[in-house]
């Protein structure tokens, strides 16, 4: 961990004290990694919203138009036709009541994602102590319960991010790899982005991204100008 310390540090020496621009930061985020794997890059927004009321909670999906640098596993539960579709649509597995069992006896969790059809909830409402903190119980806001399940796996596997404001205000999402060009990461972030400043809820006052960072995995953050995001909301 000592070590990790160091080059921590020698990274965070290369930072400014001071806020970047988006095209400023995600070069920095690139040239200042130091792990040996593809790390992969991190936006994280504080927004001015309070989560414990329901009508303030920020949530959706983007699906992002360079994709995330690596293809989820994606799991179907459904019935009849609907598991055909699925694996035609590219779901690595498809399945009724036996992926629920294989889930609820085996703790089985070999998946990114988790689509379910309607008819189906009910069985699945059985894992949500399993799938709920991992964040991959399925929900109709999310795309994620619906009867269009060829569709919801071509967008999961093309890149769909979901976003979720966390007891904090914060929201944490990824959007690529360090060794993506910086210009797939820009239009990536700035996606991302976009798609949380749309789902400004109406109860939310005042100034509405407080703060922007950046950073890899495993390196320091980069700070960013929230000036023209909040010119865009207000």
């Amino acid at each position: 961990m000592a070590k990790a310390g160091k080059k921590y540090l020698a990274a965070s020496k290369l930072i400014e004290p001071r806020n970047y621009t988006l095209e400023e930061a995600i070069p920095l985020v690139q040239k200042i990694k130091f792990a040996k794997f593809d790390e992969t890059v991190e936006v994280h927004m504080r927004l001015g919203v309070d989560p414990k009321h329901a009508d303030q909670m920020v949530r959706g999906t983007v699906v992002l138009p360079n994709g995330l640098g690596k293809s989820k596993k994606v799991l179907v539960i459904a019935s009849g036709d609907k598991i055909r579709e699925a694996l035609e649509a590219g779901a690595d597995y498809a399945g009724g009541e036996e992926m629920v069992n294989k889930i609820q006896s085996e703790n089985w969790m070999d998946f990114d994602s988790v689509i379910a059809t309607p008819d189906m909830m009910r069985s699945v409402g059985r894992l949500g102590k399993l799938l709920g903190p991992r964040g991959l119980m399925p929900n109709p806001k999310t795309g994620t319960v619906t009867t269009e399940v060829a569709k919801a796996v071509q967008e999961v596997k093309a890149g769909k991010v979901e976003f979720r404001v966390d007891k904090t205000g914060v929201i944490h999402a990824p959007v690529g790899k360090v060794s993506f060009s910086p210009e797939k990461l820009i239009q990536n972030a700035n996606t991302l982005i976009g798609a949380v400043i749309r789902a400004k809820p109406a109860a939310a006052k005042g100034k509405y991204v407080k703060s922007v960072t950046l950073c890899s995995t495993m390196g320091p953050g980069v700070p960013v100008d929230v000036t023209k995001y909040n010119t865009r909301v207000s």
